[in-house]
């Protein structure tokens, strides 16, 4: 296993850099694809959020893979190598493992114990399978890290550390008033009809809001939207769909809003938001400036500092811009923006009762958050299901060497039973078959052991030379190995969700 991961995330960079550096659906394809195109890299995949950017990919060579993935990230992200370079963080076999493990459990979400990274998760593996590009190592990887993810949620209390990132920005918006009575009877407006807006529709329908308008360039999952939450199962919330072009209108009759869409320019100005509230954005405070760049960073300094002992991690302190101030008096309009790019234009929440939380000073806020202490059984289990999956591993790379050591030796079964028809023809039916059945008994007994055994020593650590020894000890066809390999590779069943 060469497993490679590059990556940024709300650790490692600003939000002004995720920011510009996010991936539509397209370019994740496309990114995938070049990866292949690319030496070193045989397998890719790529997890893409509104807070983290990852590369996966299984490679031969470390420092090559290094450059070509940062490369790779930097072309299709749109920012240049030199300026993404800094805030990209690299893993390596097992620590890349643990990494994604990790992230599947939540640990590494801007607010710990959130579950929608499973969903997202799926999806990065559903593409890896759609474009062919996640082959044996990303399909187990991916599926192991579902299952790690699902396990820690069932067994430990992790959700108690933390909830998702909509019912964070909704306690966020209530600044400390109970969520349920902060929302009761309020108008809700809802922009995108995605995953995450539709968790949030849900979320304000459980809360109590009066009404939910929802706002979405494709008028159908608007529509489909607004179905589930009408309907007497769901929430039963009174809720409508609009138009795209009626939002402004409808910013007038509401009392919160929350964005998230795949827009990658602003959705709400503010000259929109102060239009519907009767405001001139001119009186709006002077925003806070934005942080410098920081210098950029050589590519082989980057890779070096892996190899010197950084635990897996490249990793840069980042300066996070100070929160922007927010508009003064009572709050008349409560902006919850979870797009990444930002759907809302920040200096709206700087104008007189506006309240605007966006990823930004989310991930100021949660900076902070307590961990429970279900955190820690979390990552006992991680490092459980790393050193699973790394034996697993091992033990797989003998599998296709022991497939065809039985391949050979009922090879050698067949062909003596040829010889003895030939010497003996007046062997009856069933005498025939007593002689074939015990001797395929006596060769299944000599190598029951030895196999066994090998698989054994190979899921240890420092253990992959044993198939090189079982093919030597037994003049294996090097191509009869590969041939299983690739049959077990192309079994359309393996890895599927």
């Amino acid at each position: 296993m060469s497993l490679l991961v590059v990556g940024l995330s709300h650790r490692s960079a600003p939000v002004s850099v995720l920011e510009r550096a996010s991936l539509a659906a397209e370019t994740q394809a496309k990114l995938l694809q070049d990866t292949l195109a690319a030496e070193p890299a045989v397998e890719a995949a790529v997890l893409a959020t509104c807070n983290r950017i990852e590369l996966y990919a299984d490679v031969d060579k470390f420092h090559a893979g290094v450059a070509e993935l940062s490369t790779l990230l930097a072309q299709h992200s749109g920012v240049g190598l030199d300026e993404l370079t800094p805030y990209l963080y690299v893993h390596y076999e097992d620590r890349a493992v643990h990494h994604l493990f990790s992230v599947a459990c939540g640990l590494d979400s801007m607010v710990v114990g959130e579950g929608q990274i499973l969903g997202q998760i799926k999806d990065t593996l559903a593409l890896g399978q759609e474009l062919h590009t996640a082959g044996r190592l990303l399909n187990d990887l991916f599926q192991q890290a579902l299952r790690v993810g699902k396990r820690a949620h069932s067994e430990t209390g992790i959700d108690r550390a933390g909830q998702s990132l909509v019912t964070f920005g909704l306690e966020q918006l209530a600044a400390g008033a109970d969520v349920a009575d902060w929302a009761a009877g309020k108008r809700a407006l809802v922009i995108g009809a995605g995953s995450m807006s539709s968790l949030a529709a849900a979320t304000l329908a459980r809360t109590g809001v009066a009404e939910i308008v929802v706002a979405n360039r494709t008028r159908a999952r608007a529509d489909r939207l607004v179905e589930i939450l009408a309907q007497p199962g769901g929430a039963g919330v009174a809720a409508r769909a609009v138009e795209m072009a009626e939002v402004c209108d409808e910013l007038t009759r509401a009392d919160v809003v929350v964005s998230c869409t795949g827009a990658t320019g602003l959705v709400l100005t503010a000259e929109a938001v102060a239009g519907a509230l009767g405001l001139d954005v001119d009186d709006a405070e002077t925003p806070v400036a934005a942080p410098a760049v920081p210098a950029p960073a050589d590519i082989d300094r980057h890779t070096a500092r892996v190899e010197n002992g950084s635990a897996g991690t490249v990793r840069q302190t980042v300066r996070r811009a100070t929160v922007p101030a927010q508009g003064t008096g009572p709050v008349r309009l409560a902006l919850l923006d979870l797009a990444m790019p930002r759907d809302i234009d920040g200096g709206a929440g700087r104008l007189d009762g506006v309240r605007l939380v966006d990823i930004e000073s989310l991930a100021e806020a949660s900076a902070d958050a307590p961990m429970a202490a279900d955190v820690d059984q979390v990552r006992t289990i991680v490092s459980d299901e790393v050193a699973a999956f790394g034996a697993a591993q091992r033990a797989a790379h003998i599998t296709p060497t022991v497939v065809a050591l039985r391949t050979m030796a009922a090879g050698v079964v067949a062909g003596e039973i040829a010889r003895l028809d030939g010497r003996l023809p007046d062997l009856d039916e069933k005498q025939r078959a007593e002689i074939t059945q015990t001797v395929r008994r006596v060769v299944d007994k000599l190598l029951h052991a030895p196999t066994v055994r090998v698989k054994q020593l190979a899921s240890e650590p420092g253990g992959a030379g044993y198939a090189d020894a079982l093919r030597e000890l037994f003049d294996l066809d090097p191509q009869t190995v590969a041939a299983v390999s690739r049959a077990d590779l192309n079994d359309p069943n393996r890895g599927r969700s």
